[in-house]
């Protein structure tokens, strides 16, 4: 099994030089990707990635219609953790379909996300 602190830190090295994460878009509605957890019942998850290729390899079948959207740490920190919190929404850490993936609770990953942010 896979140490799901190292899954973090290289997610987050990954991101911050761009200082962004992908998710996925419907291309003409514009609804985002979330999905019911693997790990948690009752709970969905936003899949997230750190570079838009990663989040490319997910863009068919079911979600053929989707695309990758750059979301900046400073709008996920400004908009998307109240929207996600009131949603109950957790995060899904470059999500991969049909393999164990380490999600999050939506506090803790913004709160990993705040500290590369500030550096």
């Amino acid at each position: 099994m896979t140490d799901h602190t190292q899954i973090l830190a290289e997610f987050l090295a990954d991101v911050k030089p761009n200082q962004a994460v992908w998710a996925l878009q419907d291309k003409s509605s514009g609804d985002w990707v979330v999905l019911d957890s693997i790990n948690y019942e009752e709970s969905e998850v936003m899949p997230l990635w750190s570079n838009s290729a990663l989040a490319q390899e997910h863009c068919f079948d079911e979600w053929k219609d989707y695309q990758p959207a750059k979301i900046t740490l400073a709008d996920w920190l400004e908009f998307w953790i109240a929207d996600l919190h009131e949603d109950d929404v957790i995060i899904g850490i470059n999500w991969q379909d049909e393999k164990e993936c380490l999600e999050m609770e939506l506090g803790d990953f913004s709160q990993a996300v705040a500290e590369i942010e500030a550096l």
